[in-house]
């Protein structure tokens, strides 16, 4: 995996993060890389990528981060994740997305985005990429911040 494909996703996760939750404390943890058949936290936005490579961009946190998130970018407490709940971390992804697949394309890289799509529940796993029996390793950036921990996870190869 190209460190090209992976900066903006972090730099932008990180700096959206900071501005939607209105300058809150965000800090990175270390990277590392993990197989793309793994447990989710609890909510995860998912977001494919097309064009000059495939994968999926997946935004992993905890009910209780979630919540936080959208309570904080609606500016009223949320108690259950419900509908608004929901569109309002999906935006959180597509708004993370689309600026980084923005980036992207400055730099000469075409990608396509599929809109997000949002899983929630509890013992979930998502699956290896694209139905194809070789291993991808997803990249995990752990964002901490007021609200919770946040891991963004990028499996991106390029198309053979």
């Amino acid at each position: 995996m190209r460190v090209e494909y992976i900066n903006p996703f972090v730099e932008t996760s990180y700096r959206v993060l900071k501005e939607v939750l209105e300058g809150a404390d965000v800090k990175r943890g270390d990277l590392y890389l993990k197989s793309t058949a793994m447990p989710v936290m609890g909510v995860a936005a998912l977001v494919g990528l097309a064009g000059d490579v495939e994968g999926r961009v997946l935004f992993d946190m905890s009910f209780e981060t979630a919540l936080n998130i959208a309570s904080k970018m609606n500016g009223e407490t949320m108690t259950e994740f419900d509908d608004m709940a929901k569109a309002t971390i999906s935006e959180l992804a597509n708004i993370i997305t689309g600026q980084a697949v923005t980036k992207l394309h400055e730099l000469g890289f075409k990608f396509d985005l599929t809109p997000p799509a949002l899983f929630a529940g509890e013992n979930m796993e998502i699956a290896a990429l694209g139905g194809t029996t070789e291993s991808v390793e997803a990249l995990i950036v752990p964002l901490v911040t007021d609200c919770g921990k946040i891991e963004v996870n990028v499996a991106i190869r390029e198309r053979a």
